[in-house]
């Protein structure tokens, strides 16, 4: 295990305290803010079409509206003249209320589908923006922000905003269309029954914001305690080696159920509180409609009210309160697509904390020459991994760094690789600092191989490409021959084009570690760092790696950490470091005849293995 895992403090800035769900109200207004804008962006591109789907609905839904109006007409006027043998009334309301269905339902089609490209491609967008901007962010975040999380964000998250934008928004346009027209239809059929339902919009009103205001938190509640489940499950699911060597399985069962329950009591409550506001929308609507009813009724018989037009306003205020059911449910994804919406604007609000250079300085051929000058380097405030540290590696030069664990090796090797900035001094490549340096020089010049080889879906091949992509099919075999790996990728059932997660193509911890090394080999960095990257090696296939080092590192720079002595004997120096300082510093031999600390280790290797 690297020493920075040990000395570091797992906070980046935005990511602490995220599946918090006690926000004060100056970070709600800043998450809300910070969402918004992040909406606003995905929106912009898409504007002309959002405006033409808002068109769209607006005369579909005035079509739908109309209904109840022409209902009138056809008996108030229609019903009358058809007793004096006069059927165009009837005939004119009856074909205008045909057409006002076909080209409501022919519209609402139409919008139908221009809503689903918009949050097609709003979804599109945040999925790609999501994967690219974690992509783009240094490594302390990746260290600091589990990867349960960030498939949280990826999945769950996306999929309650996907919910929302694919049916939800369709939900809410409509709906407060329909209710404003509603309204509008209402007052200018009848003023009267309008204020009556103008008086049901207080309770309507009261009732509503009583939702909102408990809803926001019960529904980030649910969130936060889904992310926390996935998190968890990813976590058990990518260390479940241990999971089986440890027994833990009861203990993480225990812990799982515990979370499950925190998660079904989150929903639990939202659900109460739809008890609540479900049936008093239908009792406002009811009471509302019987007031209108009522008071119309006595009209009618006063004769101060048509009875076409006591139907149209019963109808018309029934219909008012028919999207809020839907407006209930759109609420619910709302809410759900809120907090997710906050979750994945803060990743998206996390910068690097390795940033890329403004003005960068190509180096299109390296020498690797690299220099530690007064470097100081601390993972946390106020507790510093190397303190100053000055170090000079010539070009072409094999380096071994030797140390306990802790001392910083790990450090020095990501430092290197510019996974991060030191806080202090600077570290230069051929004497240009590598802060300054362009991205892709940098990671040309510089390939780091650690102890966790990673292969990705797809063949050997396609593995070992990675480390130079348009590299031919001969190059890919030469890089596996020089690092030894040849002969065991060809003993595979499809040989180099074996898929390496099918059944059959399973590799050993050793050989992913050796096709790992023909990846760095094929890039042919002009700076190789090997992070106790032959520790997963057997005594035979460590040989051959060996073999094939004396070669290949003869004419780059590389730095080697390991605790193997055996891998160390291969360096032109050895460093001995402790505490973020180097001790000792030397070739093997003249440390080997010394009485320091590395004389020590290698005495006490050599016993090891009488």
């Amino acid at each position: 295990m690297s020493d920075s895992t040990d000395s570091r403090d797992s906070t980046v800035s935005g990511v602490a305290g995220e599946e918090r769900d006690d926000f004060s109200r100056d970070e709600s207004r800043q998450i809300r803010r910070r969402s918004l804008r992040l909406l606003g962006s995905l929106i912009h591109p898409l504007r002309a079409r959002l405006a033409l789907s808002i068109v769209v609905v607006v005369i579909s839904t005035v079509s739908q509206v109309a209904g109840p109006s022409i209902i009138a007409y056809g008996i108030d006027t229609g019903l009358p003249a058809l007793l004096a043998n006069d059927w165009m009334p009837v005939g004119l309301a009856g074909l205008a209320y045909l057409l006002a269905g076909i080209l409501g339902a022919g519209l609402i089609a139409w919008f139908t589908v221009l809503s689903a490209q918009i949050s097609q491609a709003i979804l599109f967008d945040l999925r790609r923006r999501v994967f690219l901007h974690t992509q783009r962010l240094s490594l302390e975040f990746h260290e600091s922000y589990t990867s349960g999380r960030i498939i949280s964000r990826q999945t769950s998250d996306l999929d309650a905003i996907s919910e929302l934008l694919d049916s939800g928004i369709n939900q809410l346009v409509q709906g407060v269309l329909y209710m404003v027209l509603t309204a509008v239809a209402l007052f200018l059929l009848d003023v009267e029954s309008g204020f009556i339902l103008l008086v049901a919009l207080v309770p309507l009103a009261i009732l509503t914001r009583w939702f909102q205001v408990r809803s926001q938190r019960m529904f980030r509640r649910t969130r936060v305690a889904s992310a926390r489940l996935i998190v968890r499950f990813v976590e058990t699911m990518t260390g479940i080696r241990a999971v089986k060597a440890f027994r833990t399985q009861k203990a993480d069962a225990a812990e799982f159920a515990g979370l499950v329950e925190d998660n079904r009591e989150a929903n639990a409550k939202v659900i109460r509180l739809f008890g609540i506001y479900d049936p008093g929308l239908v009792l406002i609507g009811n009471v509302a409609v019987a007031v209108v009813l009522l008071v119309g009724g006595f009209r009618v018989i006063d004769g101060g009210m048509e009875i076409g037009v006591l139907l149209a306003a019963v109808l018309y205020t029934r219909r008012f309160f028919d999207p809020m059911e839907d407006m209930a449910m759109f609420y619910n994804s709302y809410q759900s697509a809120t907090a997710a919406l906050e979750k994945i604007s803060g990743v998206l609000e996390e910068r690097p904390s390795v940033p890329d250079p403004e003005h960068p300085v190509d180096l299109w051929t390296s020498k690797g020459a690299v220099e530690f000058e007064a470097v100081a380097f601390g993972y946390v405030a106020g507790r510093p991994i190397l303190p100053e540290f000055d170090l000079d590696i010539p070009a072409g030069q094999t380096i071994a760094l030797v140390g306990s664990t802790g001392a910083g090796k790990s450090t020095l090797a990501k430092l290197i690789s510019r996974f991060y900035d030191p806080t202090a001094g600077r570290i230069t490549l051929d004497g240009i600092d590598l802060r300054e340096l362009h991205p892709k020089d940098l990671r040309r010049a510089i390939v780091m191989v650690t102890q966790e080889a990673y292969l990705f879906s797809g063949t050997v091949a396609d593995n070992i490409a990675i480390g130079r992509p348009e590299a031919s099919r001969d190059e890919i075999v030469e890089a596996a021959k020089a690092v030894g790996a040849d002969e065991f990728i060809r003993g595979l059932p499809n040989g180099y084009e074996t898929d390496v997660n099918k059944r059959g193509g399973r590799v050993s911890a050793g050989q992913r570690q050796l096709i790992s090394f023909a990846r760095a080999f094929l890039a042919d960095p002009a700076v190789l760092i090997l992070d106790e990257a032959t520790a997963s090696l057997d005594i035979p296939s460590e040989r051959l790696v060996q073999e094939a080092l004396q070669t290949l590192l003869a004419d780059r720079t590389a730095v080697i950490i390991a605790h193997r002595l055996s891998t160390v004997s291969i360096a032109d120096r050895v460093l001995v470091m402790e505490h973020g300082r180097i001790v000792e510093d030397g070739t093997p031999d003249e440390l080997i005849a010394g009485t320091g600390r590395f004389a020590q280790l290698h005495a006490s290797w050599r016993e090891s293995l009488v």
